[in-house]
């Protein structure tokens, strides 16, 4: 089984900044960390090797610091890892991220599963690997929560739905991307830990995935911000009753009727 994780580098804090001009995440100077939902997507990938064997490459976008989240995968146990880093790529969209990506993969050879997190933290879009999935004309299933069975030919998943859950079964090819609910990621033993940081991580160009420059970058992404603002801060109090089941209701229900939250019911007769 050869399975393709796509991880990105995010900003570490919530009070990333935005650059005025290009409306895009100011990165220098901001602590970088794997993706969140990317463990997840590491993780999963490492337990289909453990039950059908095969290996697990990751694959990544950004500067020369992304290597180290590269580097934290493959602590995790990832065999391989390729970060595309080039000036031509920066400032790319969802869409421009995901031809990239889809590229990248291609030129890898044969990819029976490609795993995504459900998103990423600092654009919440959820939209590159379902972009993927699109560019190579493969199945896909988004926001899976377990894996119920995998085969040579497929793979049976579970995904959260607006109404429930669906159970989808793909054939492989195919990509997902999954919640958190999915599993618990592994601690990276200290041998894993000490070999990764030594292992070589292959860099590709563009040229190196046969990447059409008019596809790539921020002159190939048809999104454009117009506008960002921080939301807005939600002020808050809150009070502590210590009483009797019955009289902390009482006393509970006194307070939401002052302020404004509920009212007295039609007979007049208490809230």
């Amino acid at each position: 089984m050869r399975i393709v994780v796509c991880v990105k580098q995010v900003p570490a804090t919530t009070d990333a900044k935005i650059d005025p001009e290009t409306k895009r995440i100011v990165r220098e100077g901001t602590k970088a960390v794997l993706n969140p939902f990317d463990l997840y997507a590491i993780e999963e990938a490492l337990r289909i090797r453990e039950q059908c064997g095969g290996e697990v490459t990751v694959i990544s976008m950004g500067p020369e610091s992304a290597k180290n989240v590269l580097i934290e995968a493959l602590s995790m146990g990832a065999d391989r890892a390729f970060l595309l880093c080039d000036r031509r790529f920066a400032g790319s969209d969802t869409w421009a991220t995901s031809y990239a990506l889809a590229r990248a993969i291609e030129t890898l050879g044969k990819a029976d599963l490609i795993i995504c997190g459900k998103q990423a933290v600092d654009g919440d879009t959820a939209q590159v690997g379902p972009g993927i999935a699109a560019k190579l004309d493969i199945q896909q299933a988004a926001n899976v929560s377990k894996i119920e069975d995998i085969r040579e030919d497929c793979i049976t998943v579970s995904r959260m739905s607006e109404t429930g859950y669906d159970v989808l079964r793909l054939r492989l090819p195919a990509l997902i991307t999954v919640l958190k609910d999915i599993n618990v990621p592994r601690i990276p033993t200290l041998r894993n830990a000490r070999k990764a940081r030594t292992a070589e991580i292959t860099v590709w160009k563009p040229e190196d995935i046969d990447a059409d420059p008019d596809l790539i970058g921020l002159a190939a992404s048809p999104t454009r911000v117009v506008k960002t603002a921080p939301p807005a801060v939600r002020e808050g109090s809150s009070i502590m009753i210590c009483k009797e089941p019955s009289e902390a209701a009482k006393e509970l229900a006194g307070e939401l009727f002052r302020r404004g939250l509920i009212r007295t019911g039609g007979n007049g007769g208490g809230v």
